[in-house]
């Protein structure tokens, strides 16, 4: 049974696929079937141009156990980086 659980979220950056750099602005960020990953349930994200149509995605899936890890080792760097170089807007580390 599919799940269609998904999150959206607003993006700004860039993104690497097919050997160029796109501008992303969005995500899609879904638990479900994958379409690749040798996994019964998987961890999906659709890196997308809505600006531009949306038309072409960068996507990766991963196990629930790796999405977390992933999870917590961008949220440490970034609050390193927060530590390191002052960055962080007001009451964002208190998350």
């Amino acid at each position: 049974m599919c799940s269609y659980i998904t999150e959206k979220v607003a993006l700004f950056g860039s993104a690497k696929g097919g050997g160029e750099w796109r501008r992303i602005d969005a995500a899609q960020v879904y638990f479900d079937h994958p379409f690749d990953a040798p996994l019964d349930h998987a961890l999906g994200v659709d890196l997308i141009n809505e600006a531009d149509g949306g038309r072409e995605r960068i996507a990766i899936e991963l196990s629930a156990e790796t999405a977390r890890a992933l999870a917590h080792a961008i949220l440490a760097a970034l609050d390193r980086g927060d530590r390191e170089h002052g960055t962080a807007p007001e009451g964002m580390m208190d998350y």
